[in-house]
């Protein structure tokens, strides 16, 4: 499978790593300063007790031929236009495209630019960051890649994407409905990166302060009741697995969104709570605290 990753950041990098790694035929995308780094150093993935490299074969946006038979798309909201145009000339008619965006605005994007027919639902769970010498660290273990079609059925090639995924060592589970697994992701991140946006600190940092411990759980109501309004309710043991993150005494853990606000990089506020919270006036659910966020 000819496999295209747009992107050799924290998520795309280290799935396309592994992909990699495991004999693929892989190609990152990437930008120009980004590939010198890449072939100098090579592709690194570290931390949790492990340090692997791969060569990767790179393509800037100028270089790029396609078709390609997969195409993971992993960039920033912020650089979703652009990415959309640079990789374009990738994909064909065969050609299926999975984003692994958080929130949902972005597979109306793919679809009006290649055809609902090319674009499938894509939830990545993984907790990376790139550390100072631009390699993947690890942070924690979980690291999954759930996908399938926008309505539901398990084709051909979603069993054929998860056979080589799974051999490349990814966890890649395909839901019933990966729309629904997706808005479900969007009211983890947006409850995760509300309480630690707000509060200008870490999980363990809010939930240690008075107050704190309510905030979490108000927060994912507001959230939750936006995903119900869509048709799409939170059931109860993921509201516990969320709440498990986002409400625990002395836990480091931030959301991305968090570290690139206060490194004052550019955020994906109205990916994430601009849509979510436009939304839910459509619906006529109250969201106070996602609008302050």
């Amino acid at each position: 499978m000819k496999i295209l990753v747009v992107g050799a950041g924290a998520t795309g990098g280290y799935f396309g790593a592994l992909l990699a790694r495991s004999g693929q035929d892989v190609t990152f995308l990437v930008r120009k300063a980004r590939a010198a780094a890449l072939r100098e150093r090579g592709l690194r993935v570290v931390g949790r007790d492990e340090e692997w490299v791969v060569a990767p074969r790179l393509v800037t946006a100028d270089e790029l031929t396609g078709p390609y038979d997969l195409v993971l798309l992993s960039v920033k909201s912020t650089g979703l236009e652009r990415a959309v145009e640079d990789v374009a000339p990738a994909v064909g008619p065969g050609t299926a495209v999975i984003p692994l965006l958080n929130g949902l605005a972005h597979i109306d994007v793919l679809n009006a630019r290649f055809g609902a027919s090319a674009v499938l639902g894509g939830v990545a769970k993984v907790v990376t960051t790139l550390d100072a010498s631009g390699d993947i660290r690890r942070l924690a273990p979980l690291a999954h890649l759930s996908f399938g079609e926008q309505d539901g059925t398990v084709s051909p090639r979603v069993e054929r994407i998860r056979s080589v995924l799974e051999a490349a060592g990814i966890d890649a589970p395909v839901p019933d409905r990966v729309m629904t697994a997706m808005w479900h992701k969007w009211v983890f991140i947006t409850t995760f990166g509300a309480v630690t946006s707000l509060m200008r600190g870490t999980v363990g940092d809010v939930y240690d302060t008075p107050g704190g411990p309510a905030l979490g759980p108000a927060v994912l109501d507001e959230a939750a009741a936006v995903a119900a309004a869509a048709g799409h309710p939170v059931p109860e043991e993921e509201r516990a697995a969320t709440l498990a993150v986002v409400s625990a005494p002395g836990s480091p853990m931030v959301p991305s969104l968090y570290r690139d606000l206060t490194a004052g990089h550019p955020t994906e506020v109205e990916h994430l709570f601009g849509d979510l919270t436009g939304r839910a006036r459509g619906f006529g659910v109250a969201t106070p605290l996602l609008d302050l966020a």
